[in-house]
């Protein structure tokens, strides 16, 4: 069932100063994810800012990846929207260049019902044959996927195979888990709440953190995995400050700005984000310090 197990890097998109994308920073930063441990590639979601992209950029994006990654790790694609129809054509066309699975994020801004949740994902499904993991975002989209929704939906729909629980709830994750009794493979959508996920059976992480460290996210999953959970608590608990630089304010401005201090030509965000406040960037550059990586 599982896409992949471990840390999966929720990937940047790199910019050149007019804006466009800068494929060959993009093709170096994969490269060093997967070198580093990453245990898979997803690319277009909120991190790689997909929803400053046109269609056919968006997909231009994706094609560049899988064909960068080779096939050395898996290459999940965003492709959700607020219109079905949108969310239907970007899914059929990332398969159609080579993409191993699809992240489809709930509607933003309709905040439909759970049954509407469910025509929703059964809709862009029935119009694909690659795995698809639902994205449950509250805090973006206004739009909650409901445990029990998110069991009917797994148990229903073919190919709805996993989640990216990144609602904060654990108590409803570990509903979740609890009803969907392991037919539906969670993933943390939070970089500080990984091990309380994979405490109730999740699968790993979708992170953002792993572009600053992706060996140390991948050990700690690994560690967790194979029993050593002190380990894997340390590694957790070590991170803490560096999470919250990097979520000092709305991803993914932190992190951009993380790697353009690291040496990668990241480039800006772009329109309606800003870059990182002043005071900010010393607290983040403090905590990549602190961390060891800077």
């Amino acid at each position: 069932m599982s896409i992949f197990t471990g840390a999966g890097v929720a990937i940047i998109t790199p910019f050149n100063e007019d804006g466009s994308v800068n494929y060959e920073e993009f093709g170096r930063i994969i490269d060093d994810q997967i070198s580093g441990g990453s245990d898979a590639i997803i690319v277009c979601g909120t991190t790689g800012e997909s929803s400053t992209m046109d269609h056919d950029e968006h997909i231009e994006v994706i094609k560049y990846c899988v064909e960068k990654v080779a096939g050395r790790v898996p290459v999940i694609a965003g492709s959700g929207s607020n219109c079905t129809r949108e969310a239907i054509n970007i899914s059929k066309r990332a398969e159609e260049v080579g993409a191993n699975g699809l992240l489809c994020v709930t509607p933003y801004y309709n905040k439909c019902t759970q049954e509407g949740l469910y025509q929703y994902y059964k809709a862009i499904s029935d119009a694909v044959n690659i795995p698809i993991i639902m994205y449950n975002i509250p805090g973006r989209t206004g739009t909650t996927i409901q445990p029990e929704t998110a069991v009917r939906i797994a148990k229903e729909v073919k190919n709805v195979v996993a989640i990216k629980e990144a609602s904060g709830n654990i108590s409803a994750v570990a509903k979740l888990a609890a009803l969907a009794d392991g037919c539906i493979d969670i993933y943390s959508g939070n970089d500080d709440q990984v091990l309380p996920i994979l405490s109730l059976g999740g699968k790993g992480v979708i992170s953002v953190w792993s572009h600053v460290a992706p060996k140390k996210v991948h050990d700690m999953v690994y560690a967790y995995l194979n029993g050593d959970t002190a380990t894997a608590t340390k590694l957790q608990l070590e991170a803490i400050d560096v999470i919250g630089a990097l979520f000092c304010e709305v991803n993914p401005i932190p992190v951009k700005a993380a790697m353009n201090m690291l040496g990668y030509k990241a480039g800006p965000v772009r329109a309606p984000l800003t870059e990182l406040s002043d005071a900010h960037k010393e607290l983040l550059e403090k905590a990549l310090k602190d961390y060891g990586v800077l």
